[in-house]
């Protein structure tokens, strides 16, 4: 009971100044909406936002070319933009004035080479250091292996036909392999047997974007405002030091550990409520569905804020004054906002800038709640996140009690 008495004596003391709850839950409101509008680029729920890519048709229009044009047009990586006229140059300068993400050129005899059960290769023109130049050569090398594995399916089958009979004449073995090869695209796009693999990154290109615009920018504000709410209860600690309050405590029936304990819960439960509030905002101003999975949404808010709570516990160990407290709270806050993926998707980023935002909580909390909003996963994608999030927990919190003084 002395553990909630404290409890309730810090977020009393916290929420007392609307400011401070202004600050944690109107500021995280508009910053969410202003980085969906970035993210949405304003261009409306009709936008195609596929990352467009040149394509040079060399081939003229012959069957394995048409067939490429047309997994391109149904692809939600990649948008074609045929360039009639041919130009590889003035496609390259396309490239360069980021009009377009890399071009692809069909060589002439591509069909024929394919469709002979040779080794058909496209050229595929990309800038790989850029998230644009990655999804197109992803996205092609993809599609073009999708092609080629339909083509040898067709030349295979027309090698079985004329082992049993001989083809009438060249025009029919076409029409074959022109049929076969539909047939193996067919059975490619709906197979009879799938495998769903559940990645708790889950960072393949197709899922970059989503409908909503708003479904990156929604936990990422969420997770940036709870480190910067840190500062209020950070500062209580730093008081109560100061003013000997904590070594008073010490003369009453309370122990210390029911005094860390009171002060941990305080920032948990001042998190949490922040985060349904924030949730809840989610679901009914922006459409984000966060109750399609509601235990994963759940076991990830709770994580999230048991780390978040012993990281301002951290905080308020080590700083001596309210200066340092706002200091402390405010470097965690920008360092791993930016580098977790908070203010841009971390899957638009180079690889190596992926791997060090991994390295960090917010990186995995929101991947944890895309996977709920983006992916359509439930509780299992979010198990990994939330592990991570408890580990950084327990270690933040074991770091306070190392360092935790009541002078």
């Amino acid at each position: 009971m002395r553990v909630i008495d404290l409890m309730l004596k810090d977020l009393l003391q916290t929420v007392r100044d609307w400011k401070t709850t202004t600050f944690l839950v109107v500021m995280p409101v508009i910053f969410t909406l202003l980085f969906g509008f970035i993210f949405g680029g304003g261009g409306g729920d009709g936008a195609d936002l596929r990352t467009p890519v040149g394509v040079i048709d060399q081939d003229a229009g012959r069957l394995l070319s048409t067939r490429l044009l047309d997994l391109f047009e149904a692809s939600d990586v990649v948008r074609p933009v045929l360039l009639e006229d041919g130009d590889l140059d003035g496609a390259l300068a396309m490239v360069a004035d980021e009009e377009i993400g890399g071009v692809v050129v069909i060589p002439a005899g591509y069909t024929d080479q394919a469709l002979a059960g040779g080794d058909a290769r496209l050229t595929v023109v990309a800038d790989t250091s850029t998230g644009a130049g990655s999804t197109v050569e992803m996205g092609v090398q993809a599609l073009a292996s999708r092609l080629i594995g339909a083509a040898q399916t067709a030349w295979l089958s027309a090698q079985a036909f004329a082992a049993r009979a001989e083809f009438a004449d060249d025009a029919e073995r076409q029409t074959f392999l022109a049929d076969a090869l539909d047939r193996a695209l067919a059975a490619w796009a709906d197979p009879p047997l799938t495998v769903a693999v559940t990645d708790a990154r889950a960072v393949a290109v197709e899922e970059i974007y989503s409908d909503n615009s708003y479904a990156h920018s929604s936990p990422g504000m969420m997770i940036q405002f709870s480190i910067a709410g840190l500062i209020s209860f950070a500062e209580v600690i730093v008081v109560e030091r100061k003013s000997k309050s904590l070594r008073r405590m010490l003369t009453t029936a309370i122990s210390r550990t029911e005094i860390i304990l009171g002060h941990y819960l305080a920032i948990f439960v001042m998190i949490f409520v922040q985060l349904v509030i924030l949730i809840a905002f989610g679901q009914i101003a922006l459409g984000l569905d966060y109750l399609a999975a509601p235990l994963a949404t759940l076991l990830l808010m709770v994580t999230m804020a048991m780390w978040t709570a012993a990281l301002g516990l951290f905080i308020g160990v080590l700083a001596k004054t309210e200066e340092h407290a706002v200091i402390f709270a405010m470097i965690p806050m920008f360092v791993l906002s930016a580098l977790g993926g908070a203010w841009m998707p971390l899957e638009v980023t180079p690889e190596a800038f992926q791997t060090v935002g991994h390295l960090l909580p917010t990186a995995w909390a929101i991947d944890g709640f895309k996977n709920i909003l983006v992916r359509g996963l439930g509780v299992e994608a979010a198990l990994l996140p939330a592990g991570i999030m408890l580990a950084y927990g327990v270690a933040f919190f074991a770091l306070a009690l190392w360092r935790f003084r009541f002078e």
